[in-house]
């Protein structure tokens, strides 16, 4: 059977077209939640000199691409009803891929190696401790609107167990983020590792002898840490 050029042009469009489908274009942008002072990009993570920046308030940003990349930085404090004198925060960082199911669900895929955690926990140790972090995330269900209230646009992401997440608004578009590549690669990671979010920070940080990196947090986190520049051991 032969099969002619306008045939196979159709069949590969079709294809193209499918796979364009699983990204949603309403998504692309950058969103963030109601304090609007969390948001991805250069200003929340160096990668280069490996540092990370603490927003003036608590909250979280996603950023999503029209090719299928993402970006997330996250900003918590929780109280210690126990020991109110020890309170937590904690920053992370991540980014990678996403593609959207059959199902109308969210699976966020991150570069294993880049991700990022910042933890202040003055209670367990001297000072913050910082490493690898790896978490793959999946959204039940999400949907893109017009708040009916301020007329904004917001996105309301569902966990996987289907509980809804504080809403976020549309800050940028195109989005504000990193590039969408690893951006720390280690010779682990060409060899295909998956560290988890368990593992130190294993390459050589300048001024850390221990492969990790102690960073000062104010109190918007809670605690005032000391100018040493190398972190306790987990």
């Amino acid at each position: 059977m032969i099969i002619s050029l306008s045939t196979l042009l159709l069949g590969g469009a079709t294809i193209a077209s499918l796979a364009a489908a699983q990204v949603d274009p309403d998504l692309t942008g950058t969103w963030t939640t109601k304090s609007r002072k969390v948001f991805t990009g250069p200003g929340f993570y160096d990668p280069v000199n490996e540092r990370m920046f603490e927003p003036p308030l608590t909250g979280y940003s996603y950023s999503f691409t029209d090719d299928g990349h993402y970006e997330v930085a996250y900003y918590r404090a929780t109280s210690n009803p126990q020991q109110p004198t020890c309170p937590r925060g904690v920053i992370q960082w991540q980014h990678g891929k996403f593609q959207k199911a059959s199902n109308g669900s969210l699976i966020l895929t991150p570069f294993a190696v880049d991700g990022r955690q910042l933890i202040s926990d003055p209670c367990t140790y001297r000072n913050a401790v910082y490493t690898r972090y790896q978490q793959q995330e999946i959204f039940k269900q999400y949907e893109v609107i017009v708040s009916p209230y301020d007329k904004a646009t917001r996105l309301n992401l569902y966990g996987f167990d289907g509980a809804p997440m504080n809403p976020m608004y549309l800050a940028y578009k195109p989005p504000e983020m990193l590039p969408t590549k690893t951006l720390n690669p280690t010779s682990n990671s060409e060899k295909g590792s998956q560290p988890t979010n368990k593992n130190k920070v294993k390459r050589s940080i300048p001024g850390d002898q221990d492969g990790l990196m102690q960073a000062a947090l104010n109190k918007k986190v809670l605690v005032q840490q000391q100018d040493s520049t190398t972190a306790d051991r987990l």
